[in-house]
């Protein structure tokens, strides 16, 4: 601890377009209990580089000199999926507290090995499944929990992922090898599906179809055509533990109509959350809701006990700050933020999705 406060190394800040730079280092930057003491990227010069463009006071070499560094109390993993275990199991081995973005690992076993390893030495973690502390979703999880639609009947969700269009970026061709573990089962609809869960409650029985559609992808850059073998339809049935019926669709790319509509319905009334990105977790989301004799939905203010961080961030990284800030309360919060373990549970799910993709079959969880 640093004057109080969690020092904390990052590992993977690229200044003006990568993910920690737009969202965790302004959350961590604006929030008290936090201070950034060092960046480790793939070459010293652009941890430099990252270091001065964010006065953070250390530049390492890489990630290793990172954890090894006595004055790191926390590392946060912010980098390409295919590269977690190796740097969580760096970080955890030199005894520090660990962030990891999600999905945690590139499959159900390594995240397993993870979460154990993190179990063995007692050491803290986090999973980036910030969802989860969105203010809209935990204002929806508490109106469910109160009664305000009654008993669960169904729940119906259609999404987006953005990702596994017809066109990508460069920067985003990983995203169509499915060995690299991340795509738009993984990560828009595994954030979405967790986020379900977590508010309704786990499956009971899970069917599904996972389909390709689009084997091929542009590049944006160079207008070269590449191989997709990632699902773009991923098209999942089940029954939750509380005998509530799921039905969820998400499908690659961009919809010309709604990108994210969840609607749950219950015995007393509806609730319905919409957005126009299907990335759940970082998307601006808008709730309504209707009950008795209300004709139709309406928005629903969310309470501004929900939102506890500064009022100068805004979009997704307020989402991000929520987390951290619910971290650093740790057991005192009366939601903590989910651990690797947590993330082990939505990566059996997964899995379990997938399986009974590939058998055909319903798998009971």
């Amino acid at each position: 601890m640093k004057n109080g406060n969690i020092s904390t190394g990052i590992v993977g800040v690229s200044p003006g377009e990568g993910w920690a730079s737009v969202t965790h280092v302004p959350a961590l930057q604006h929030l008290p209990g936090y201070a950034i003491t060092g960046v480790a990227n793939s070459s010293l010069a652009s941890s430099q580089k990252a270091a001065e463009t964010f006065a953070i006071p250390k530049a390492f070499p890489d990630a290793a000199a990172l954890c090894a560094d006595p004055d790191i109390d926390l590392v946060a993993v912010t980098v390409k999926v295919p590269h977690h275990k190796g740097l969580v199991d760096m970080a955890l081995d030199a005894g520090k507290m660990v962030y990891c973005e999600w999905p945690l690992g590139n499959g159900l076993a390594e995240a397993e090995a993870m979460a154990a390893k993190a179990r063995q030495l007692g050491l803290r973690t986090a999973a980036g499944l910030q969802a989860r502390s969105s203010p809209v979703l935990r204002y929806l999880r508490d109106l469910i929990n109160d009664g305000y639609i009654g008993d669960v009947l169904s729940t119906t969700l259609v999404g987006s992922a953005g990702i596994n269009a017809a066109v990508a970026p460069q920067r985003n061709i990983y995203l169509y090898d499915n060995q690299n573990g991340a795509n738009a089962f993984t990560i828009p609809f595994g954030h979405t599906i967790d986020a379900l869960c977590w508010i309704l409650g786990d499956f009971r029985e899970v069917a599904a179809t996972l389909a390709i559609r689009r084997d091929s992808f542009r590049v944006q850059e160079t207008g070269e055509i590449r191989p997709n073998d990632t699902a773009d339809q991923i098209a999942v049935s089940g029954v939750l533990q509380s005998g509530a019926v799921v039905s969820a669709h998400y499908r690659g790319g961009i919809s010309r109509g709604t990108n994210l509509l969840w609607e749950i319905n219950g015995t007393e009334g509806d609730l319905q959350i919409t957005a126009p990105l299907g990335h759940i977790q970082l998307a601006e989301l808008t709730l309504r809701g209707g009950r008795g004799d209300d004709a139709e939905l309406s928005v629903m203010e969310i309470p501004a006990k929900y939102r506890t961080v500064s009022p100068d961030l805004h979009g997704p990284v307020v989402t991000i700050a929520e987390a951290w800030a619910r971290f650093s309360e740790g057991a005192e919060h009366d939601d903590p933020l989910p651990d690797f373990d947590a993330a082990v549970k939505t990566h059996r799910l997964l899995d379990a999705i997938e399986r009974a993709a590939r058998t055909g079959t319903t798998i009971t969880l």
